[in-house]
């Protein structure tokens, strides 16, 4: 009969990994264990390992993710903003495109890489894919 108490701690539970840390590392584009090496080798290409602390990467599954959350945010960041510059302004059509053009693609430049290691920082803390692995 079950009397309430654990009769042994589950081996995950013991090493819980916080999950707002790894985030934030993953969003430095810093490794999420160590939070000193850098988590990429290029743009978007992640490390095999962390040079710094030996941290195993090469088990992330960002895939899609990333450039899903970056068209998700910059959608609803700049459309309101076309809309209110074109109602405030009355700039010219091809002005307004340009402007926006460049905005969307400077914002989207400078966000996927970071919510790319924000996921990736993600699966690490919650052992997704391999990262639990001893």
């Amino acid at each position: 009969m079950f009397d309430g108490a654990p009769t042994e701690t589950a081996p995950e539970a013991e090493h819980d990994r916080a999950v707002m840390p790894a985030l934030m590392r993953g969003w430095q584009r810093k490794c999420p264990k160590c939070g000193v090496g850098p988590l990429f080798n290029g743009y978007l290409t992640v490390r095999r390992s962390c040079t710094v602390c030996g941290e195993p990467l090469h088990h992330h599954r960002a895939d899609d993710g990333p450039a899903y959350l970056t068209i998700l945010i910059v959608g609803h960041v700049m459309a309101p903003a076309i809309f209110w510059a074109f109602v405030t302004f009355r700039p010219d059509p091809m002005i307004l495109a340009s402007v926006f053009t460049v905005g969307c693609t400077a914002l989207s430049l400078y966000l996927l890489p970071r919510l790319k290691g924000a996921i990736v920082g993600f699966q690490w803390a919650k052992r997704m894919h391999g990262f639990g692995a001893e």
